[in-house]
């Protein structure tokens, strides 16, 4: 009896210490790395991983399954990463040298903090919904967050609806012509997220949560990213996503385009004329159909007969010291090599796309349909293919860069099944988003292979997270030639520039401008005042862009359309063109700054002045670069507003050219008046007249036709270079530095040989300036790094605002000019 007793009190003694065993397990529950830490909470399992002491990755899957992937967009590794970790009860306290991350191991949520216990953002719930995807067992996955209540949030691409903030908005964030996705929001706060998912998504912001929610996943996948403010951020973004290289000098200067020049005597013709009225140009382009009929749609190569020598055309255009571009698509014509060499390896698709019919007609003719095919981007062989034929045809020949037409791809019939189409990837449904990606990338990592004699620039017309490390500068589609999208495209452009996509232009003029050549003969809408006041303006605004490009149909654009010099219209146009080539050495630099430095061109006024609340939401001004304050004119001033709503379909209707009233008598020389705020925390001064205004003012500025609202931030330094024709005709040097005094001043000019990737070696020039303000002294510093061709001798002009000027000679060593 007293053997049985012991061995009960033994079995009690160890049930007692397994189950002590069985809590101390359940309480440390989590397994750890070197770069974060995993634990199981709530039926699903939770992955933190760390890409540096401020970015981390959260990855959540349901349990009793796998979650592995290779990010499209994220190029980075996770990092071995010094952190800390302490337990509470049911909460993990995660600690690096930038951030804290408290993580409740019951339900799996996680909130963001700073070191010093400021909140950033909490989670709100993640859901997971089986889902058959083309009959792949799956998930749709959705992943809530709590935002303050007054807390802005901009990025999320380049979207048309005319706001800054996307705070109480509910976005389907589906690829179209003239919306470009990008599931990244970043806030006043200092943080960034990316939702790391390419399926159709959308994203609800509501006041009790903010969500994205996407069709399909194995998990939910999303990077948080503490930068601390919005250049920080960027910064992070880009290190996960990919840098942004150089692109050549000449992209900056001037670009003229049509739909669609239809000959090549016609394109050359452009270019001379020119050259001839002095007019600087560097880019002219040319649209679709230079290969012919439909049924070659997209043969990248000069087939038709209104182009008989491509070669010579070229070399007249190189000759002229002008670059050509040349249109290409995502989709093929049953009559191209490209189409039959595909088609036999199953990489075309079969959706609707653009163009339907093979006559070129409105409304398509579908007694003759096209057989147009959207080729599988995904797949690597074919993107070998496709630039096989494109280095073939095209690039051969001479031609500079490449304009990416329908990058998105067009996608017309929206059908549900669609979406099951099979991709290298998986289904269309499960990587949609990111096509535009895969197709730029493909071009750019092929000719970057092929030679770095010549860099690449490809204006494209979608784009998805980590498209920045393509050379790649994003337009924002077909809009429509009216003030309503004018406005819509500063927003557009700056929530763009905030997801780390630094380059951003659209169609000077709008697209579809049939509206303005009611009344007028078909050459001379360009005559009507209603659409002179709207062209200026918007080329007056795309001044200040990365990417200076005229284009449209219906109305002819080329500056001679709007009359001769003399003209107040022409004149205005040829004073803006004129002023972004005297702006190139600013514009280059700013290019330096955002690829060493992950800057911006398009700065959004809370990048600056976060501390000034006014400035949270202002949707109609920016800084271009970190001098230049832009309010550009958005509302008509001396004709009425012409209300134009169509689609990219509805636009190519031709037939309602009814007459309509026509203007007369528009004084385009009378001085009108428009509203500017100039932010807190700096003094500006007016770029046209010198004035010095302080800031955290509305003021009203009187302009004209010929000018803008335009100011430079106090503490700037400007170099301005020579009245050239091209944007390498003149060396730079004898530069203009216009100084702008009432704080310390710093500037890089930088300089390399404008066209290769020498500058990857080290190939380049920096040469650092300071302004002293309180002693009033401009250090020019001694010049660092050298390349072939470099200047070495050279003097600088430098102008203060009160008209003082000094002129010294500069030869790559340090020199002070003090004004008195």
């Amino acid at each position: 009896m007293n053997f049985k007793k012991i061995n009960i009190k033994a079995l009690i003694i160890t049930i007692v210490v397994i189950s002590g065993i069985e809590q101390n397990v359940s309480a440390q529950s989590y397994k750890k790395t070197d770069s974060g830490l995993s634990f199981y909470a709530d039926k699903m399992n939770v992955e933190v991983k760390f890409y540096g002491p401020n970015t981390v990755r959260i990855i959540k899957y349901p349990s009793g399954t796998s979650f592995v992937k290779n990010s499209l967009s994220v190029i980075k590794q996770e990092q071995k990463t010094k952190f800390s970790v302490t337990e509470n009860k049911d909460i993990l306290s995660i600690k690096t040298n930038d951030l804290q991350i408290s993580v409740n191991t019951k339900n799996g949520e996680i909130a963001y903090t700073t070191t010093s216990g400021k909140e950033l953002l909490k989670e709100k719930g993640s859901n997971f919904k089986s889902f058959n995807d083309a009959g792949n067992p799956t998930y749709s996955v959705t992943q809530s967050f709590q935002l303050e209540k007054d807390e802005p949030i901009y990025g999320l691409g380049i979207l048309q609806n005319g706001k800054l903030s996307q705070r109480n908005q509910d976005i389907r964030m589906v690829q179209n012509n003239t919306w470009d996705f990008v599931p990244f929001f970043q806030s006043v706060k200092g943080y960034g997220v990316f939702w790391d998912n390419y399926s159709p998504t959308q994203f609800t912001d509501k006041p009790d949560k903010t969500s994205f929610s996407s069709e399909v996943g194995e998990g939910v996948d999303y990077y948080f990213i503490y930068g601390k403010n919005a250049d920080g951020i960027i910064a992070g973004m880009r290190n996960l996503t990919g840098n942004v290289p150089m692109i050549p000098l000449w992209t900056y200067g001037y670009w003229q385009s049509k739909e669609r020049y239809k000959s090549q005597d016609e394109l050359v013709d452009v270019v001379k004329k020119y050259r001839d009225l002095k007019v600087p140009l560097d880019g002219i382009i040319q649209d679709w159909q230079y290969w012919g009929n439909n049924y070659q749609w997209n043969a990248m190569d000069f087939i038709s007969p209104d182009f008989p020598d491509a070669k010579k055309m070229i070399n007249d255009i190189h000759g002229m010291n002008a670059h050509l571009s040349v249109s290409i698509w995502s989709s093929f014509g049953p009559m191209t090599k490209q189409y039959r060499e595909m088609d036999k390896k199953g990489m075309l698709f079969n959706f609707k796309t653009w163009p339907e019919s093979g006559r070129e007609v409105w409304p398509p003719d579908m007694n003759y349909p096209s057989g147009v095919r959207v080729y599988d981007a995904y797949n690597p062989e074919a993107r070998d293919i496709y630039w096989k034929y494109l280095n073939k045809g095209v690039f051969s020949l001479g031609v500079d860069t490449w304009w990416m037409d329908s990058t998105e791809p067009d996608h017309l019939s929206q059908k549900p099944e669609d979406l099951d189409t099979k991709t290298y990837l998986g289904s269309f449904r499960k990587v949609r988003n990111a096509y535009p990606l895969m197709a730029v990338g493909g071009v750019y990592d092929h000719q970057r292979a092929t030679t770095s004699d010549k860099r690449v620039f490809i204006l494209t017309r979608s784009a998805f997270a980590g498209q920045q490390r393509y050379g790649a500068n994003t337009w924002s589609g077909d809009v429509n030639s009216s003030w309503e999208s004018l406005r819509n495209q500063v927003p557009a452009g700056l929530n763009f520039s905030l997801t780390g996509n630094p380059n951003f232009n659209s169609d000077i003029g709008g697209f579809f401008a049939g509206s303005y050549k009611k009344g007028w003969s078909e050459s001379s809408g360009s005559k009507n005042p209603m659409f002179q006041e709207l062209y200026v303006r918007w080329l007056q605004y795309g001044t200040f862009t990365p990417m200076m490009r005229s284009h449209g149909t219906d109305v002819p654009r080329e500056i001679y359309q709007f009359g001769q010099k003399g003209d107040v219209v022409y004149d205005a146009i040829e004073k803006f063109i004129k002023l972004r080539y005297t702006m190139l050495p600013y514009i280059y630099s700013v290019s330096w700054d955002v690829s060493k430095n992950n800057s911006s061109f398009l700065r959004a006024l809370s990048m600056d002045f976060s501390s000034d609340k006014k400035t949270w939401d202002i949707n109609n001004e920016y800084l271009f670069g970190k001098s230049f304050l832009v309010a550009p004119i958005l509302n008509p001033q001396y004709t009425p507003e012409k209300i134009v709503k169509t689609d990219e379909n509805q636009g190519w209707d031709k037939k309602d050219e009814s007459k309509e009233n026509t203007l007369s008598n528009v004084d385009f020389t009378q001085n009108k008046t428009v509203k500017v705020y100039l932010p807190a925390g700096s003094d500006w001064f007016d770029f046209w007249t010198n004035e010095k205004q302080k800031g955290g003012q509305e003021i009203q500025k009187t302009v004209n036709l010929q000018s803008i609202p335009l100011y430079v931030k106090s503490g700037s330094i400007i170099p301005f270079g020579p009245d050239v024709q091209y944007a390498t005709e003149k060396k730079w040097d004898n530069l203009t530095l216009k100084v702008y005094p009432g704080s310390d001043a710093d500037f890089v000019l930088y300089e390399d040989e404008f066209d290769n990737y020498n500058y990857e070696k080290g190939d380049y020039t920096e040469i650092p300036m300071h302004w002293n303000d309180k002693s009033r002294t401009l250090t020019i510093d001694t010049r660092k790094g050298k390349y072939k061709g470099m200047i070495e001798n050279r003097s600088f002009t430098i102008i203060l605002p009160n008209g003082q000027q000094k002129i010294v000679a500069y030869s790559d060593k340090n020199v002070k000019v003090i004004f008195k």
